[in-house]
């Protein structure tokens, strides 16, 4: 999977927050009320890096274009922390780590999840 830039991490972040399908405009509209102007051929531009990096899938039956997240937000960390392990040479001490890093909550939370009871 590939890796998000600080500017397509923010757009991002706005095609996850969004109930329906976007545009370049609605993410800037988005970006605005966060403090963040953007001009929308700067989002267009990102957004078709998005989507030929496979994070976006853009509708060109509308006008303008919309686009939805091909996967969620949760999908996309849990397959970055799956490579980052799959890269580690020694797995058992770098999940070992991670554990002893977590807080309470999310140690209860990960023993759920092994039991299958969450």
């Amino acid at each position: 999977m590939s890796t998000l830039g600080e500017l397509e991490r923010t757009v991002m972040d706005a095609v996850w927050d969004a109930p329906t399908p976007v545009s370049a405009y609605d993410v800037q509209e988005q970006l605005a009320a966060a403090g963040r102007s953007l001009a929308v051929t700067t989002l267009l531009t990102v957004l078709s890096r998005l989507e030929k990096k496979g994070f976006v899938a853009s509708d060109r039956a509308m006008r303008p274009y919309r686009y939805t997240a091909v996967a969620s937000r949760a999908d996309h960390v849990a397959e970055l922390m799956h490579e980052v392990l799959g890269e580690s040479q020694d797995r058992s001490a770098a999940l070992a780590r991670f554990v002893g890093s977590v807080s309470d909550e999310d140690a209860t939370t990960l023993r759920q999840l092994l039991r299958g009871t969450s």
